[in-house]
């Protein structure tokens, strides 16, 4: 063998090394948790320290949102605004994802269920409308189950029953590969981040700045084993049973313009056939993220859903959001 091939080979081996370190170091990163939200806390809990924030009135009705895979609670900036006004609105951000802790394991549906359940008790929380986005869906699902006493109905915002004909896209995929999946996450660009999240919204949408970097904020495990946690949940049973079985009222939206989910208007038809009485909405003009995209008509669908079902108590429900309107006129007319 020539001198050529010996320093080839040796060059080659080293960068095999170097790559294998690369992975080791990089599956085993953490995170502690950091605020990052305007207005949000840390809350200490069993199992990791969880960012939440609070917006509306602490008397009103609670509705929890739960986000996306590599998303975080800035997902729900369209929407809070419109569900603030009559409701108290908790947002959640995921063990591993934006202001959370990013331990190196704990991303399971089970777990992070019980820390959104823990969240919730520990902010005084119950009989909450529990809304989950994508990955966010199976966690509401797993809430509902796990504590069924907290929450009082789900909606499930496109997440399918089962994820065995849904795909996150080629780039986010490349990034579970053996040995290779660290390498590329550690020199990741922001095109390419930008680029794999265009999956997540219709063709054409504007990817915002902010949730490359929630991206970014991620640890690569993460990463990589948060939306293995959906998918053994979802293998196990799927979402549409365990709601049947939860006995909670259900409403799922999903996009007319999916990506990630293939024929969305057939999966919202396996949660009727499953689960009868389920609500189900199809939003013209989005795609994975209605809340994003068309975030009127989704916080409009949110608020039909968690209407009373007596005419006494619309009433009552009627009057009582009167007094917190006219008391926050009040308090700003105060000179």
């Amino acid at each position: 063998m020539g001198r050529g091939w010996k320093i080839l080979i040796g060059i080659l081996l080293t960068l095999a090394a170097l790559i294998a370190v690369n992975a080791i170091v990089t599956e085993s990163e953490t995170k502690n948790a950091e605020v990052n939200e305007p207005g949000g806390r840390i809350l200490h809990l069993r199992g990791g320290d969880i960012q939440v924030v609070e917006r509306g009135p602490r008397d009103a009705p609670t509705i929890v949102l739960v986000h996306c895979f590599s998303c975080a609670i800035d997902w729900w900036d369209r929407m809070i605004p419109l569900l603030d006004r009559t409701h108290r609105v908790i947002a959640v951000d995921m063990l591993g994802h934006g202001g959370s802790e990013k331990p190196s394991s704990g991303y399971t549906i089970p777990n992070q269920a019980d820390l959104v359940a823990q969240a919730l008790a520990r902010m005084g929380a119950t009989h909450v409308e529990a809304v989950g986005h994508s990955l966010g869906g199976s966690v509401v699902t797993g809430l509902a189950e796990r504590s069924p006493q907290l929450v009082d109905r789900v909606v499930i915002v496109d997440t399918p029953p089962t994820h065995h004909e849904a795909s996150l896209g080629l780039i986010a995929n490349a990034a579970f590969a053996p040995v290779i999946g660290p390498a590329l996450w550690r020199i990741k660009p922001d095109f390419a981040v930008r680029k794999g999240l265009e999956v997540a919204f219709a063709p054409g949408f504007d990817v915002p700045d902010e949730f490359v970097e929630d991206v970014n904020r991620m640890t690569y495990a993460s990463y990589h084993d948060s939306p293995g946690g959906s998918d053994d949940y979802s293998k196990e049973d799927g979402l549409d049973r365990r709601m049947r079985q939860s006995g909670k009222p259900l409403m799922v939206l999903m996009g007319a313009e999916e990506q990630i989910v293939e024929d969305p208007a057939a999966r919202l038809a396996e949660y009727r056939r499953a689960y009868p009485g389920t609500q189900t909405h199809l939003i013209q003009g989005a795609g994975h993220s209605p809340n994003v995209e068309r975030p009127a008509e989704t916080a409009r669908l949110v608020l039909a859903f968690d209407k009373p079902k007596t005419p006494a108590d619309t009433a009552n429900r009627k009057a009582a959001v009167q007094r917190r309107l006219q008391n926050r006129e009040a308090v700003r007319g105060q000179p």
